[in-house]
């Protein structure tokens, strides 16, 4: 599967997959999407814990996993964040990212602990965020039953990858929660 680092319209990189027609993120704008998504309208909800307990269908480039470290740092809240990845990205395409050039500045050295992080193991990136990522399928993992405050279901579209949309998947996540 060839992957390649491309710019999206808001200045951000994402990854494309150019025999699947699919990108990472969307094109229009990788970081402004996943602040909207998974930031506006999955943390902002739950920034009145002052614990959270964050689930991501689909670890990729780690944007979403970087963001939350943001918002952790930023709200003060501490996160637990665990992110599952069947299909890890090379470190070559990962170091071709532009992510840590839009987020605090503290937070580059996140970005390389979490890709440089042994998998299947937690690891307190700081004290406001405690971060690990499991290498599996989501349909072969052993998911806890209602461990999790929010999940970030961050899977390819329908088009792509059919499977993840699945009711037996759905309700996978729905379980987590």
């Amino acid at each position: 599967m060839k992957r390649e680092v491309i710019r999206t319209s808001d200045g951000s990189s994402t990854i494309r997959i150019e025999a699947m027609e699919e990108n990472y993120h969307s094109g229009h704008g990788a970081l402004q999407e996943a602040r909207h998504v998974f930031i506006q309208h999955g943390l902002e909800f739950l920034k009145e814990k002052d614990s959270i307990r964050l689930f991501e269908m689909g670890f990729g480039t780690g944007l979403n996993a970087l963001l939350a470290a943001e918002f952790a740092l930023e709200q003060g809240r501490h996160i637990e964040y665990t992110g599952i990845e069947a299909f890890p990205v090379e470190e070559e395409l990962i170091s071709q990212l532009n992510y840590t050039d839009l987020v605090l500045p503290e937070l580059t050295s996140t970005f390389h602990q979490m890709h440089a992080a042994s998998w299947g193991v937690t690891h307190p990136i700081n004290s406001l965020f405690q971060f690990q990522k499991i290498h599996a399928k989501i349909e072969e993992w052993e998911a806890p039953l209602g461990l999790f405050d929010v999940v970030f279901f961050d899977a390819f579209g329908p088009r792509a990858q059919g499977e993840m949309w699945e009711i037996e998947i759905l309700q996978k996540m729905h379980r987590l929660l």
